[in-house]
């Protein structure tokens, strides 16, 4: 039996995109974003019994609800820049730092133990600089270390910047246990040499943010470090072709990453918590990497996608607080889904679906969003026709003398 071939082409086909304009991204992005919004309101409304409505109040609500949780939402949209911010130039030359935990943990240590011992015994000007001086290397050393061994050993940077997290948390549990002497391993706030306030406890951390960004972006873009970080990210062959020292990039990167990273952590130990735990990195390190990626390494455009993850972490903590959710395990669900929309429509930005015919989805789609307004105009105008109808039948019946009609 002869095998029959089909000529037919594929029913849809993949294709690099070359036309695709910073217009069209960010409509495919906010189409994603609200779309996932939108999808998982209608999955806890058909779950949980509520107006969908209502969840994507709350959403709002959570963040935009009163002045106070304004500026919780700036607050922690600039602490998750911050690290971004971080990792930005590491994760640009293709160092794939995974430490930005540990880096802001011993950063928050060096701030946290610079109060304990001096607060109150040398005046807060004199600590406060030895904060910021002490956080700024305890970062940077916790981040060379791992390139160092990258630089000479050509050693696997994801797992060993892993590895630092645990460590870095196992020091900050040690510590504890020398400060506490009542053995519960609970620091108090410290009420001495805290960071001075402007206006409010979170003013400070926004406005340091906001200078890192600016600093980040020129760094990034018109420096020549930064060049030389871009280069290395391309090719090693090629950075040691054009004179670069490849060794000497990797290691003034990461000391430059991890200095970031321990400026968040004094943000979050002399500014905000005044104290320490073993989870007082929040997490930063990890959920920041989707910030850098989601903004393709711009540090302009990770200020949007910082604010769009904080605002629906926040805002799903207040949903599941109004609508009476008890399974905390939804939100993190519900967070995940909206970030799957959110990366999966990098696939349609990179990418173009041509089906059989030679039409795009986006075409498709337009196509049927018009049939569907055509529809419906359609069945307006027959609407009206018959409602003229209906007068024009009215108007042809006998009146009586009254004036009235005749049934």
């Amino acid at each position: 039996m002869k095998e029959i071939k089909s000529n037919k082409a594929p029913l849809f086909h993949v294709s690099k995109r070359n036309d695709q304009t910073l217009k069209s991204a960010i409509l495919v992005r906010t189409v994603a974003i609200v779309a996932g919004i939108l999808f998982c309101a209608l999955i806890c409304a058909i779950i949980f019994k509520t107006n969908p409505f209502r969840i994507i109040f709350e959403l709002f609500n959570g963040n935009f609800g009163t002045e106070r949780r304004i500026w919780m939402l700036l607050r922690d949209t600039a602490l998750l820049l911050g690290v971004g911010l971080a990792l930005l130039p590491a994760f640009k030359m293709k160092f794939w730092n995974l430490g930005g935990n540990g880096q802001i943990l011993m950063g928050c240590l060096a701030t946290v133990a610079c109060m304990f011992y001096f607060g109150g015994k040398l005046p807060d000007g004199v600590v406060i600089l030895m904060m910021v001086v002490a956080s700024i290397l305890a970062g940077a050393i916790w981040a060379v270390i791992p390139a160092i061994f990258k630089a000479f050993f050509k050693t696997n940077e994801s797992l060993f910047t892993l590895m630092m997290n645990y460590i870095a948390a196992g020091l900050v549990a040690y510590c504890l246990n020398g400060w506490v002497k009542t053995g519960s391993g609970v620091l108090n706030p410290l009420s001495d040499a805290n960071l001075p306030e402007i206006v409010n406890p979170y003013l400070l951390i926004i406005l340091v943010v906001a200078v890192l960004t600016v600093f980040m972006y020129f760094y990034n873009k018109h420096s020549k470090h930064g060049f030389e970080v871009a280069v290395v990210g391309e090719n090693e062959n090629t950075a040691k072709y054009v004179g670069i020292n490849v060794k000497k990039v990797v290691i003034r990167t990461l000391i430059l990453s991890g200095a970031i990273c321990g400026i968040i952590g004094l943000l979050i130990g002399g500014a905000m918590d005044h104290t320490i735990n073993t989870e007082s990195a929040k997490n930063l390190g990890f959920t920041a990497i989707m910030v850098t990626w989601l903004a393709k390494f711009n540090p302009l455009m990770m200020v949007l996608s910082a604010f769009f993850i904080v605002f629906v972490t926040r805002g799903m903590g207040q949903v599941q607080t109004a609508c009476g959710i008890t399974n905390n395990a939804v939100s993190n669900v519900v967070v995940g889904i909206i970030y799957f929309f959110i990366i999966g429509c990098e696939f349609f930005i990179a990418y173009k679906v041509t089906t059989r015919s030679g039409k795009t989805i986006g075409q498709l789609i337009k196509e049927v969003w018009l049939s569907f307004i055509a529809l419906f105009k359609k069945k307006e105008v027959k609407k009206e026709e018959l409602v003229q109808n209906d007068d024009e039948t009215v108007t042809k019946t006998d009146k009586n003398e009254n004036g009235e009609v005749e049934q």
